[in-house]
């Protein structure tokens, strides 16, 4: 049965234009072509990825994260409190005020106390500004090796500067080592991405980064076996242009640094305008969609891969949007913390907020101290005649 279905989901028709065959793009005369046994490599490698990756956080992320200011945050303990823990894991982690009020009377507590147990409790859970830090300077760096790393395999290649080289000769075209590592490294990290969803920080777009892992993955592996490889290289070289900029931003912004942050963001958004909004429906679908028609009849493969593309182009709209909220918060708040993922904000300022309340809470401390054991071992110090009656 297996090999039934293995027979059927390679099919040449699935895959390749009309007339031609798998035999066609066998390796003769030094010549190299893609097999879809290549991508069996990017496994081992992601997993190679996520074991520099410990190695990168911690001697480099870390020590660049405390030259910045940046420390690892002991989190305060909260008093255990069996009914408001039942509430919080299986009702809600925000309670309305009715809700806080019902609480504070079957504890006996202040609603002020159960408010604050609350604020604790959800911090407990929240990642701590190095893990944020660590997360944001390891996809810094990979981004900017990889747009590195394409520049340097692309800059002489004729189909970057006349995109009917994409077509020319396809689909018989012979891998080049450069495409093999730009392709194979690009994938490995897409997948290491994916095996660490579970460990990193959770965002609001979870979800939305979880489709584009899957679509990304799913879009290489599938232009990789029907060597769709040039296309596929642009594509590639578009996306993570813009990424550097964002992974900085947020870098500085778990630093404190307001205004880098800022400023970086905005030249992030700019690049992403002009690469996902403009150069990628403009150039890239253009010559996915509309070049090849002029080669070929339409055949499945070319109307996969362009349904794919189009998602992907539905996802730079999605996370348009989001920029242009943290646009706006930029312009008129002056103030960015985390792009496309604005709870963070919230967090923060809780933690704020907290940090504030233990402070107050220690004044008063003093205060209430100094009033017992100062004022009260030393009222001879008063002057006769001005003790309290």
């Amino acid at each position: 049965m297996f090999q039934t279905f293995k027979e059927w989901f390679w099919l040449e028709r699935f895959w390749l234009p009309p007339k031609i065959k798998w035999s066609d793009l066998e390796d003769h005369d030094g010549l190299v072509f893609v097999k879809p046994s290549h991508l069996y490599m990017t496994i081992p490698y992601a997993f190679g990825l996520l074991i520099i990756r410990h190695f990168f956080e911690k001697f480099i992320a870390t020590p660049l994260a405390k030259s910045f200011g940046i420390k690892e945050e002991v989190r305060k303990k909260i008093t255990p409190n069996t009914v408001l823990e039942n509430f919080f894991k299986h009702s809600t982690r925000q309670p309305s005020q009715t809700d806080i009020y019902g609480l504070a009377k079957k504890c006996n507590l202040t609603e002020r106390q159960v408010e604050r147990w609350f604020r604790s409790r959800r911090n407990q859970e929240r990642p701590c500004r190095m893990k944020k830090f660590q997360e944001a300077c390891w996809r810094f760096a990979f981004y900017l090796m990889i747009t590195v790393a394409g520049i340097v395999f692309l800059y002489d290649k004729p189909w970057v500067y006349d995109l009917w080289e994409v077509w020319n000769g396809y689909p018989k075209q012979p891998l080049l080592p450069s495409q093999y590592w730009y392709y194979i490294l690009e994938m490995s990290f897409y997948w290491s991405l994916i095996f660490s969803l579970g460990s990193d920080v959770k965002r609001k777009d979870f979800l939305a980064h979880v489709i584009h892992h899957l679509a990304a993955l799913s879009l290489m592996s599938f232009s990789w076996c029907a060597n769709y490889i040039r296309s596929g290289t642009l594509v590639m070289i578009v996306h993570d242009v813009a990424d550097i900029w964002l992974e900085s931003a947020k870098m500085f912004s778990y630093a404190g640094w307001k205004q880098t942050c800022n400023t970086l963001f905005l030249i992030f958004s700019t690049i992403f305008f002009i690469s996902r909004l403009i150069i990628f429906p403009f150039w890239i679908l253009y010559c996915t969609l509309i070049l090849p028609l002029h080669y070929l009849e339409p055949f499945f493969s070319y109307i996969f891969l362009n349904l794919q593309l189009l998602v992907l182009q539905a996802l730079h709209l999605y996370w348009c949007y989001f920029i242009l909220k943290m646009l706006r918060r930029c312009l008129f708040m002056k103030n960015i913390q985390d792009v496309r993922s604005e709870d963070e904000d919230e967090d923060e300022y809780e933690e704020e907020e907290e940090e504030e309340e233990e402070k107050e809470e220690i004044t008063k401390g003093k205060e209430r101290d100094y009033l017992k054991n100062g004022l009260g071992a030393n009222r001879d110090l008063i002057p006769n005649g001005q003790h309290g009656h």
